[in-house]
């Protein structure tokens, strides 16, 4: 379930930004290598985001889509009450933005400063048409949206708390390609708000598994997965 705290003082997005007039930013050979990035690339303009700046908003129209550069990017839906239910996070390297549809279903914003590649949707869609590499690559883009949308469902709906963070951390360590150190670019807030759980409830279950020896915390942002088969149970 959503957590009951009100998010209206702690959560004031600033949305100042400021573009860098760079059209082909360079790019890790493995990431340029990958058609919807480099197209992205190709097409697109870096824009630099400050910490909680808003890069887009929940209903505005759906114009372009986005390529983490450097930093991190959280989407979100912001609940009457003031909740926020935190769709997913993108890092270095992730393509977002890439919705269904003529209106944003979620805000996106930086969670630190950031660097992202804006490109025009209609431009890279009309490169897919001749292009089928790149067809493909939109195509499997949304079904592994779809998936992580999916599993996120499924998190939410009928995971303990315990296995949340366990599912948390294993699948921020496959993204980020890490052995058992996984640096978090997220707050504590920022993970509670994606698990469904209240950031007391997160920071006892981080103290738990640090207790049982399935990680260790040298510090808030950097978790050591000290046991990743304890981990991989809870995540079954």
């Amino acid at each position: 379930m959503l957590h009951q705290e009100s998010l209206h003082s702690a959560y004031q997005p600033n949305s100042a930004h400021q573009p860098i007039s760079v059209s082909r930013p360079p790019q890790p050979a493995e990431t340029a290598q990958k058609p919807l990035p480099a197209a992205l690339t190709k097409t697109g303009v870096q824009h630099r985001y400050s910490r909680n700046s808003e890069i887009y908003g929940e209903g505005e129209p759906i114009e372009n889509v986005y390529l983490v550069v450097s930093g991190a990017v959280r989407t979100y839906k912001l609940l009457s009450d003031g909740r926020r239910q935190i769709g997913d996070f993108h890092i270095q390297g992730d393509v977002f933005g890439l919705e269904v549809g003529d209106e944003r279903q979620f805000t996106a914003e930086a969670i630190a400063d950031s660097v992202v590649i804006v490109a025009s949707r209609s431009a890279v869609v009309s490169m897919a048409s001749s292009d089928a590499a790149l067809a493909s690559a939109l195509w499997n883009h949304t079904a592994k949206d779809l998936k992580r949308a999916q599993d996120h469902l499924l998190l939410l709906g009928r995971k303990r708390a315990q296995e949340r963070v366990a599912t948390f951390l294993l699948d921020m360590a496959g993204r980020n390609r890490a052995d058992i150190v996984v640096e978090l670019p997220m707050s504590r807030q920022d993970i509670a708000d994606y698990l469904g759980l209240t950031i007391e409830t997160v920071s006892r279950t981080l103290t738990r598994l640090e207790d049982d020896a399935a990680i260790e915390i040298p510090s808030s942002r950097r978790i050591v997965l000290s046991d990743k088969r304890a981990l991989r149970r809870l995540n079954a």
